[in-house]
Parts: C-alpha cells; sequence; structure tokens
C-alpha cells in the first residue's frame, strides 16, 4: 500500500488500456458521423469530402499503424490535446480544427469507431513509407521502412534508397529505450538472408534505431533481433531489458515499397 501511493495510487506499470471494439461497427459509426466529409481514406467506399484543402482534415489511410489507440481516442475527445501547424490542423485562432465529439458519442460508439482506425493499416501509402508494430518482451517495437526514389523505374533505374528504422519503447510506460544491440534479419525470395545493424539515431520521429538499406522487391520478413541492455537498471527495475528478444514482421503481404 505504500508502495501504491508513492507511485501516484496505480500499480507500477499500470497504464490505461483503452477497450478493444469492434472495427465494422466503427466504419458505421465513421459513416453515420459523416467523418468523411473532412477525411479521406483510401480504399474505402465513403463519399468524396467536401470543403477545400484549409477546411479538410488529414488523410486517414493507414492511420491505425502510426499511433496507439489511446492517441486516436483522445484526438476524438479532445482535439486540443496535441495541435499541428498547417492547413487541415489549426485554424486562424491556433486551435484544432476538428470539432470535439465527447457529447456526440456513446462510449460503445467511441470504442467501435477507434477500432475501425486502428484497423487501418495500409502502411504503404504516402512518401514510400510502410511501418509495423509489435509487442514483445518488455517492449513495443514498430518498424519504417522510407524511400526517397531516385528514378521513376524503367531500364536502368536505380532503385529507390531505403531508411529502415526500428522504434523500441518500453511496452508498459512508452518511453524509448536506448543502449540496445538492434540488428535487422531480411529475407528475400531466392536470395540469403542480410543481416543488418542497426545503430541508435535521433531525428525527426525521435530516438530510433536505423540503417541506409534497400528493401528490394521479394523481402518476405524481416526479423528483428534485440539483446540485453548495455545502460545501468536501478533494483527496482531489476531483471527488466535483460532477455533478448526476437520480434518477426512479415512483409511480403500487402507492404510494397510505393
Amino acid at each position: 500500500m505504500e508502495e501504491l501511493h508513492r507511485s501516484g495510487g496505480v500499480p507500477r506499470g499500470w497504464r490505461f488500456t483503452f477497450p478493444a471494439g469492434d472495427p465494422e461497427s466503427g466504419r458505421e459509426v465513421f459513416r453515420a458521423m459523416k467523418c468523411y466529409t473532412c477525411h479521406t481514406i483510401k480504399g474505402e467506399n465513403f463519399p468524396p469530402p467536401g470543403g477545400d484543402e484549409k477546411t479538410a482534415g488529414p488523410e486517414l489511410t493507414g492511420m491505425g499503424g502510426r499511433h496507439p489507440v489511446e492517441y486516436l481516442a483522445e484526438s476524438i475527445l479532445v482535439p486540443d490535446a496535441v495541435l499541428l501547424d498547417g492547413p487541415g490542423f489549426t485554424g486562424p485562432d491556433g486551435r484544432s480544427i476538428m470539432p470535439t465529439y465527447e457529447d456526440s458519442l456513446s462510449v460503445t460508439q467511441l470504442i467501435d469507431l477507434v477500432a475501425f482506425l486502428k484497423s487501418l493499416t495500409d502502411a504503404g501509402q504516402g512518401h514510400g513509407a510502410a511501418l509495423l508494430e509489435k509487442t514483445a518482451g518488455d517492449y513495443t517495437v514498430r518498424i519504417e521502412y522510407r524511400t526517397a526514389g531516385d528514378g521513376h523505374g524503367g531500364h536502368g533505374a536505380r532503385p529507390a534508397r531505403g531508411h529502415l528504422m526500428a522504434f523500441v519503447s518500453d511496452r508498459e510506460t512508452r518511453e524509448a529505450v536506448p543502449y540496445l544491440p538492434v540488428t535487422a534479419t531480411i529475407r528475400i525470395t531466392g536470395k540469403p538472408a542480410r543481416i543488418v545493424k542497426l545503430a541508435p539515431m535521433v531525428g525527426d520521429q525521435g530516438f530510433h534505431y536505423a540503417a541506409n538499406v534497400t528493401l528490394p522487391d521479394g523481402t518476405q520478413k524481416i526479423t528483428l533481433a534485440i539483446g540485453r541492455t548495455a545502460m545501468q537498471v536501478m533494483e527496482s527495475a531489476k531483471g527488466r531489458y535483460a532477455k533478448p528478444v526476437t520480434v518477426v514482421f512479415d512483409w511480403g503481404q500487402g507492404h510494397e515499397e510505393r
């Protein structure tokens, strides 16, 4: 009980987990609330959005692979919680142009709507980007692959330069975990597996492990091997980050670069 009070009244490692919902019911909520008038989702059969570029909200294609469910729920209930500059995000008053739906949705509708948004994981959409996320051991691991094309195909065109990134965070706190040895094994159809060491980096997207490597056509799987941490761990967290973890991402289905 004393430890409970010291940690703010909740058990150590506790974090709010959004309930699982029904994506199909959430799709109908999206339609009923006419969210499509501001947000485009490629591959969905919604009416075309109205308005102009200044009033239209961001495209939601692949949104589920970019954010945890808690973030998606917050963006619906409290749009001003995270503000981004630019058309489609903030208005002249500096506040989000998206209205709040805290008085418009039932709890069940909100849960289902978030489940639908989380199901939008066509991560290959947009600027040659692809990403996936899994939980293993003490970590939540997300990989993202971005390309910058040198050509537009055809004879003699060079393959697009690629940058493979792995975001490794504590599965409980969601904070980035540094000082880890991370390697990626790239398995390609008909070719020997390629092992790449990912180096710690800091960029616009925060701390991550990455390497400049091109994923060719035929890439089937990417296996991340995370070794035990090289940083000092306090007694209160003894045993954490000490076990090697292997995370396998299937890359061949629906994650071709675009």
